[in-house]
């Protein structure tokens, strides 16, 4: 069987688990349990055969630098899990002091805000005072129910207008350019 891409591509950036069984309804299917985290760990598997080298999004790594010499607390929030996001994380310039909530930690993934709230807590910080980073509808979702001010990028395939609606307050093209506009946010030191 085959599902139309128009029919699940708004899904993606959601959980695993949750894009299965959308996946498995699209096809008349009710997942078991067991069938979801099948497929989940056979998709880590795949995407490390065809994407064996990671690349960062422009300017992430020097953006996540210069956060780390601003000294500004960040961390990261992932539906993935380890060891399948590991090598985004190398990409990216990320070592064992930052945080890093996986989807592992936490009970349920996005678009709930368990993740963010992990990561909120391990910080050290409130949530309000939080800027969530992402590129999907539900990183928006999750932040607004988080009590999280988000951030939208581009380079997950949703439009700023999808963005803007699910409740983000500023949508950038790339890191790039969110490196350059921290300002805006009242991120300089």
């Amino acid at each position: 069987m085959a599902i139309d891409a128009w029919r699940i591509h708004r899904r993606i950036g959601m959980s695993g688990g949750l894009f299965a069984r959308a996946a498995g309804r699209e096809l008349g299917h009710t997942l078991a349990p067991e069938e979801t985290r099948r497929l989940e760990a056979r998709h880590g598997e795949i995407f490390a055969e065809l994407l064996p080298e990671r690349r960062a999004l422009p300017g992430a790594p020097e953006l996540l630098a210069y956060l780390s010499r601003a000294g500004i607390p960040y961390g990261i929030a992932t539906s993935g899990r380890r060891p399948e996001i590991d090598a985004s994380l190398r990409a990216v310039g990320i070592g064992p002091a930052t945080v890093v909530i996986e989807r592992g930690d936490v009970e349920r993934a996005k678009p709930e805000p368990d993740l963010f709230l992990a990561c909120q807590r391990r910080l050290g910080v409130e949530a309000r005072d939080c800027y969530v980073v992402g590129d999907a509808v539900w990183d928006v979702l999750a932040a607004r129910r988080a009590g999280m001010l988000s951030i939208g990028l581009l380079t997950g395939g949703y439009g700023e207008d999808e963005l803007h609606r699910a409740g983000a307050f500023q949508v950038y093209r790339d890191t790039s350019e969110l490196h350059r506009v921290l300002d805006d946010l009242g991120l300089l030191p």
